[in-house]
């Protein structure tokens, strides 16, 4: 999977997804943004519930029952000093159904201990490159 993202000046980004949506992000007024998007951080904790959300969803289809209602409250806490990192992130899933408490945590423990790509890519290794002034591609050390 990739995607591209173009600087819009300022703090703003833009850029289109794998499968062709467009997303803008962007920064407060206060750290130098126009708030013209949705923050970094702000998309990572709605990508954390949606994943978590389709999953469940999913899994509770499978096992034939039927979801009447569903929203996910979804908090992070952040550490006080940078990289202001999430230090907690509560998930709080609200459905209405005809649905036995034993299979809703059973969904729910199968999107965290199995499926959600999101939580999971949360420890993921991250290494960094960059391109400067056309410049063959440079990694830059640990």
């Amino acid at each position: 999977m990739k995607a591209r993202l173009d600087w819009d000046g300022g703090m703003a980004f833009n850029g289109a997804t794998e499968s062709g949506h467009r997303i803008v992000l962007d920064a407060n007024e206060e750290s130098g943004g126009a708030n013209s998007g949705p923050r970094p951080t702000e998309l990572l904790l709605h990508a954390a519930a949606v994943c978590t959300g389709m999953d469940i969803v999913m899994i509770l289809s499978k096992m034939r029952l039927d979801v009447e209602e569903f929203f996910i409250d979804i908090e992070g806490r952040r550490a006080t000093e940078h990289p202001r990192r999430f230090t907690d992130i509560f998930i709080t899933y609200h459905l209405k159904g005809d649905l036995p408490e034993d299979k809703v945590v059973r969904a729910i423990k199968l999107s965290r201990d199995t499926y959600c790509s999101v939580t999971h890519s949360l420890n993921s290794t991250l290494t960094y490159h960059y391109v400067l002034n056309d410049a063959p591609v440079e990694t830059v050390e640990p």
